[in-house]
């Protein structure tokens, strides 16, 4: 019961870890599912330098995320990081054209990807239980001090 007690934190960690760094080759790389994304986000926004740099913008957030999320000192800021990285992904799906199933092309070939929404959503609940469980360590939220 001590291990679990003392380790607790690691799941929802180790779930943003897997979501949003798993993300990171299609952020970084180039890939038609994130090229939609961007695009329909940064239309939507009426800002055509996040249609180009929007994945770049993201997938930066989200490494420092999962680098905060790692460092036990640094979890709750990781946590808030991510609940507002994916607050913003859960919006863009539920608000604008974009939709819970995102329409894309491949090679010609006409795909949908669905579970991008659910992922998010789980992201954002271990974020906010990692925000929950280290709120004394976050300036303005907690009690910290750096004084």
């Amino acid at each position: 019961m001590d291990f679990v007690k003392k380790h607790h934190q690691w799941i929802p960690a180790l779930l943003i870890l897997g979501i949003l760094a798993g993300s990171l080759p299609y952020k970084f790389g180039g890939h038609p599912l994130t090229d939609e994304i961007f695009n329909v986000v940064g239309t939507f926004l009426g800002l055509g330098f996040f249609k180009t740099s929007g994945a770049y913008i993201i997938g930066t957030a989200e490494l420092i995320a999962c680098i905060l999320v790692l460092i036990p000192s640094k979890r709750g800021l990781g946590g808030l990081l991510t609940v507002g990285i994916m607050t913003g992904a859960i919006f863009f799906h539920l608000a604008s054209p974009l939709g819970v199933e995102v329409h894309y092309m491949v090679d010609g070939q006409p795909m949908v990807e669905a579970q991008l929404f659910y992922m998010a959503i789980v992201a954002w609940l271990s974020g906010a239980y990692l925000v929950f469980k280290n709120k004394d360590s976050l300036p303005i939220i907690g009690t910290a001090d750096d004084a």
